[in-house]
């Protein structure tokens, strides 16, 4: 007969089991975060092209932990850009409209 030890519980009933996923995650946030702080660094220091590359990089770990949001940024961003584009044809109007005032009142002052 063969004896089996058993695990003995933890003192917290209501602790979430151990999940190697979460882990995982946590480092990518942590990577997030590092790469991040690390390409300000570069930035601050003057070394503009170490840091945008490390900031492109710490930007591809956040889109890989935050899907979900990424996921929805992408659908609401047509939106925004018809927003973008509707705000844009307006002052190109005002533009257009305050030039042919310019040269209307040009024109009554003789030149």
């Amino acid at each position: 007969m063969a004896v089996v030890p058993l695990a003995k519980p933890s003192g917290d009933l209501n602790a979430a089991p151990h999940n190697p996923e979460n882990d995982s995650t946590q480092w990518v946030r942590i990577a997030a975060a590092c790469t991040l702080a690390a390409s300000g660094a570069l930035l601050a220091t003057g070394k503009r092209r170490a840091g945008l590359v490390t900031a492109v990089a710490g930007l591809a770990l956040t889109a890989v932990d935050q899907k979900e949001t990424v996921k929805a940024c992408w659908e609401a961003l047509p939106g925004y850009l018809d927003q973008v584009q509707g705000i844009l044809n307006r002052a190109q109007t005002v533009v257009e409209d305050l030039s042919e005032q310019g040269q209307k009142l040009r024109q009554v002052l003789g030149k």
